[in-house]
């Protein structure tokens, strides 16, 4: 990893370990690029994630954090508000605050998304 003093830095997507964070199941695994406890972040929390087949997040909202998801591989079924959608390669999904969702892998293959949230807390005020 390339770092600058002033807390900049270039970090290859291999130095970051496959972590599955809690409500996460099957293998549902994320590489937190940039979070907190991983870069000193904010304001931002961005992840590439990869679900194995069958592998899901449970259901769940967010009081104040907007996420989006952005679909690079494979194919799945994405839950928002009680509507379920299929998910594929290049669809790009917005959730503002206290939407209810889940994501699941439905497909042959891995599922490979990138996701941003912002805030990195959910129980900051919304600005």
């Amino acid at each position: 990893m390339a770092e600058e003093s002033n807390g900049a830095f270039i970090r290859n997507i291999a130095e970051v370990p496959w972590r599955e964070f809690p409500n996460h199941f099957g293998g549902a695994l994320s590489k937190p690029l940039v979070m907190p406890e991983t870069a000193g972040s904010r304001r931002i929390d961005y992840r590439i994630s990869m679900y194995q087949p069958m592998a899901y997040v449970a259901k769940h909202h967010h009081e104040v954090q907007e996420q989006v998801y952005h679909v690079l591989e494979g194919e799945g079924l994405r839950e928002i508000a009680g509507k379920t959608h299929v998910v594929r390669k290049h669809d790009v999904i917005f959730l503002p605050p206290g939407v209810e969702h889940a994501i699941s892998n439905s497909g042959l293959t891995d599922l490979v998304f990138l996701v941003v949230t912002s805030p990195v807390i959910d129980d900051e005020k919304p600005v």
